[in-house]
């Protein structure tokens, strides 16, 4: 049976795009708004604001709704998005150390400099399904009051410096790297800068990310091994710009973020044994697993990105809309493609056939017109 093309028209594409519009925005439920968007699923509007690189909120938020809870179609259409805005200022580097701790914990210490904050987080409690018929009963008592906290435990000093005090930490500096590289600017290609592969992780799709992580520890990559988390933390940074007059610094609000660091003891041959390697990682809004899988990745990546395809794979194969838009685009016409492969397989296999009628003719006995 010969292989057919089929052809699709504008029309059939115009009632697909009514048919999504009709189901999700007309469904015979109550509308979602986006401040429900954003108060009740907060950790996929995060990483939507993450991998799409826009912090906004509101606007990740009508992006989830408007992708049906698709995280990755929802940041194609925030970076989509982006790509419209005007750039009106660049914002001043960041102290990490300003930052106004939400949440902290220090797995490699016990006690360490300033409190543990677990926070708002699920780490500790069953995963037991609840299925509610309904909204939630009212609060039957008051909410337990909140600890108090001091400016100086919610900034509290990083447990790095108790082992850089103690001179374990190797200084790798780098000299060769003084201006953050903006990937949004220019495509980044190895060898990159580290400031790009870091920029290039803080915007990669979090699954992804965290599975190149788990194949780096358990896959036949094992650029990781005997890595400890040294302390993550979420909390809130300020965003500041210079005054276009005046030149002063001025503060126009603030974002949360998500920084991990983790901790490798060093053990190569050309490495100080008696010292340990630091990765970090630092995100938009609340992802823990990014800036985890980031940190360490950040040192695999200083230990072997140079030696193996590890900075390739960071940097060409993390982005969420790179390769989930090569995916998506299997399913748009390939009658051409297909249609050149079928024609060649087809004069394959006739000249397959005609080669075997070519030998079935029998041949004269070797040797035997020669005598």
């Amino acid at each position: 049976m010969g292989y057919a093309s089929a052809r699709g028209g504008l029309a059939s594409i115009i009632a697909a795009e009514e048919l999504v519009r009709r189901e999700r925005d007309h469904a015979p439920v109550p509308w979602v708004s986006t401040e429900q968007i954003t108060g009740r699923f907060r950790l996929a509007v995060d990483r939507v604001m993450g991998e799409g690189g826009l912090y906004d909120e509101p606007t990740a938020a009508a992006a989830v709704r408007q992708a049906e809870g698709d995280t990755l179609e929802a940041a194609h259409l925030v970076r989509a998005h982006r790509s419209t805005l005007p750039r009106l200022a660049v914002s001043e580097p960041i102290d990490p150390d300003e930052m106004v701790v939400l949440r902290r914990i220090v797995p490699a210490m016990r006690e360490p400099n300033g409190p543990q904050l677990l926070g708002r987080t699920t780490d500790y409690t069953g995963r037991l399904l609840e299925k509610p018929d309904g909204q939630p009963e009212a609060q039957p008592q008051e909410p337990r009051p909140g600890v108090e906290r001091s400016e100086e435990q919610r900034r509290p000093r990083r447990f790095l410096e108790v082992l850089r005090k103690l001179d374990l930490v190797a200084d790798q500096r780098l000299r060769d790297d003084p201006e953050p590289v903006d990937i949004t600017r220019a495509a980044v290609r190895p060898p990159a800068a580290r400031s790009a592969v870091l920029a290039a992780m803080a915007r990669a799709e979090t699954s992804g990310l965290v599975s190149l992580w788990y194949r780096s520890m358990l896959g036949p990559d094992n650029d990781i091994h005997e890595i400890n988390l040294g302390e993550l933390r979420h909390g809130r940074l300020p965003l500041r710009v210079r005054h276009p007059h005046t030149g002063n610094l001025v503060r126009m609000g603030e974002f949360r973020v998500t920084e991990a660091e983790a901790i490798e003891n060093l053990d190569g041959a050309d490495e100080d044994r008696s010292k340990l390697g630091v990765g970090y990682g630092l995100c938009f809004g609340h992802n823990e697993r990014k800036a985890i899988a980031m940190a360490n990745m950040d040192i695999a990546n200083r230990r072997f990105g140079r030696t193996g395809p590890l900075e390739q794979l960071l940097l060409l194969t993390t982005d969420g809309l790179d390769s989930g838009g090569f995916l998506e685009h299997l399913k748009l016409p390939h009658y051409v493609t297909f249609r050149s492969i079928m024609d060649r397989k087809l004069a394959l296999r006739a000249a397959a056939e005609a080669d075997e009628k070519t030998d079935s003719r029998v041949a004269d006995p070797v040797g035997e017109e020669s005598r």
